[in-house]
């Protein structure tokens, strides 16, 4: 009895020695392989002890499983509690026995002991191989009950199933974006710390993941290996042949909201939409022309100008208007009396003068015009106002006539 609790007392100095050599500065990496030999060594020996020197079964007193040696025991004990006393040196990830920390400084080195003997494809972990044998087996025998998919492995299921629920689990601390995987939110923690972990050995440049640098790659080497099956065209990237390939189907899956107008690519459409919003007051236009032409009372931009006088408008069809005056041009005509005029709304006002419509009222005491001219030169007799020098009819008017005619602009 006394021999057992001094072996007892043994493997907990060595376990307490290992955790406090463990995390203590990181070790050099080159000695990771030695620390790893003496741990497998480590490992070896305490296994080979337990199973010399236990020969009566040994039982846990909270689930009750048995065991051959209380050196397992005592393993199997710290999957009860939250302990993990075993640190990894190289990056401080805790384990719960010594074996899983052999298993993980695998990950720290190039070494890949486990080799698949069908595709010779390496591996640094044997559950990683294991699960790998059964992509060569064929054997499927994991069924989607929603779409009916069949998947190798049960995890591959497990994943599939969070297209149909929508589950994300994993998510940013950061700015709180979920993702699917956890490689997703792995990739996407890169956006926020700017790490770009894999260079491309020909130019410098670096990339978020390993897809993005092989399919960089491809541009140095020129390789392409997605050809299109209607006209033979080739592509380095899959997503550019899917691209390609909506030209022969006809496919414009992208639309604008605004117009209604579709497009094959996404860019396209991004490009389009910046077409129906002014940058400026953010109003929104159906058509890119209406917004260029309203982007000119921001700019002040008058394109269109006349020879004669030099005079500038804003739309072409103002200029048009205006040569009229040097032409002497009276396109619109009074079918009663025969008079001709410049413009349409001339035509309009004298076509009251027959009518004997007056549209615009004086709010003060009822007298009618045919012309908002005519009332404003009247409300001024109300107002007090004294009419300005200026020839033009249309001169400006203080905020008290300009209350008269609120009923009517």
């Amino acid at each position: 009895m006394s021999v057992r609790r001094r072996r007892f007392s043994l493997a907990t100095n060595e376990q307490e020695k290992l955790c406090t050599s463990v995390d203590m500065e990181e070790p050099n990496p080159h000695a990771i392989k030695e620390e790893q030999e003496e741990l497998c060594t480590s490992v070896d020996q305490e296994d080979q002890e337990g199973e010399h020197t236990e020969e009566k079964s040994v039982k846990c007193g909270i689930c009750g499983k048995t065991f051959k040696s209380r050196c397992s025991l005592k393993k199997h004990h710290l999957s009860h509690t939250s302990e993990r006393p075993y640190s990894c040196g190289i990056c401080g990830k805790p384990f719960k026995s010594r074996c899983y920390l052999k298993k993980h400084y695998l990950s720290h080195t190039s070494e890949k002991p486990y080799t698949c003997e069908t595709c010779g494809k390496c591996f640094n972990r044997s559950g990683s191989l294991k699960r790998h044998m059964v992509t060569h087996a064929g054997e499927k025998q994991y069924r989607c009950d929603i779409c009916g998919k069949n998947f190798t492995l049960s995890r591959s299921l497990k994943v599939h199933m969070r297209l149909h629920t929508g589950e994300k689990p994993y998510s940013c601390e950061t700015c709180g974006k979920s993702f699917t995987l956890s490689h997703g939110l792995k990739v996407h923690m890169r956006s926020h710390t700017a790490e770009k972990p894999y260079p491309c050995e020909e130019c410098g440049k670096s990339f978020v993941n390993r897809s993005h640098l092989k399919n960089h790659m491809m541009f140095h080497t020129g390789e392409k290996p997605y050809s299109c099956t209607t006209c033979g065209k080739r592509f380095s990237q899959q997503s550019a042949l899917r691209t390609h390939i909506r030209i022969h189907t006809g496919e414009k899956p992208f639309s604008c909201k605004s117009c209604g107008r579709s497009f094959n690519r996404s860019g396209i459409l991004l490009r389009h939409m910046r077409t129906h919003t002014d940058s400026v007051c953010g109003k929104n236009f159906t058509l890119s022309r209406s917004l260029k032409i309203h982007m000119r009372l921001h700019t002040g931009e008058k394109p269109y100008s006349c020879e004669t006088c030099g005079k500038s408008f804003t739309l072409s069809h103002g200029l048009k208007n205006h040569m009229r005056i040097h032409t002497a041009e009276k396109t619109y005509s009074c079918e009663i009396c025969g008079k001709s005029f410049i413009f349409s709304h001339d035509l309009k006002v004298h076509m009251m003068s027959h009518t004997g419509e007056k549209p615009y009222s004086c709010t003060t005491c009822g007298k009618c015009f045919s012309q908002q001219s005519a009332l404003r030169t009247h409300i001024r007799i109300h107002t007090g106002e004294k009419p300005s020098n200026s020839k033009h009819l249309s001169t400006p008017l203080s905020q008290q006539s300009c209350e008269f005619l609120s009923c009517h602009c």
